[in-house]
């Protein structure tokens, strides 16, 4: 099994983060992620409060990946599982928010996978880089300067 595991910090409450992880839409925004595939995906909230259950899908390049969301602990916890994501087997993460003592938000982005062997290391490489800047994106978008702790 590999793992990433990357932080970044936010000037912004908790629940501002918390309300840009809800909405799929917002996601290429504020990350690397090229679109959401609103056709592909399942079980999208109008509202943009997506619930345990719904499916997303994220087009990266040429590559589209969907993500069921699995668990939410309002404006502490985001944890979601692949459910078709290319070379990616078994694909769980969890981004976990935590206030900071100045009022901002500490996220944690972290998740486990399996590939095969002769990509690990490139996928250890590419998913640390590829997370890391969605977590600063997450961070800076949400409202102020990002910290990496």
């Amino acid at each position: 099994m590999q793992s990433y595991d990357v932080t970044a910090e936010s000037s912004a409450p908790p629940a501002a983060v918390w309300a840009l992880l809800l909405d799929a839409r917002s996601w290429p925004v504020w990350s690397r992620v090229g679109s959401l595939e609103v056709a592909a995906s399942q079980g999208l909230s109008a509202d943009g409060r997506d619930e345990v259950g719904a499916v997303r899908a994220f087009r990266t390049g040429k590559t589209v990946t969907k993500e069921r969301i699995t668990a939410l602990d309002p404006e502490r916890r985001f944890a979601y599982e692949g459910v078709d994501v290319p070379v990616m087997l078994d694909y769980r993460a969890s981004v976990d928010l935590c206030e900071t003592p100045g009022g901002g938000t500490r996220i944690r982005w972290h998740g486990t996978y399996r590939v095969g062997k002769g990509s690990a290391w490139v996928f250890r490489w590419y998913l640390r880089r590829f997370m890391r800047d969605m977590a600063t994106g997450l961070a800076g978008h949400a409202g102020g300067p990002v910290r990496r702790p």
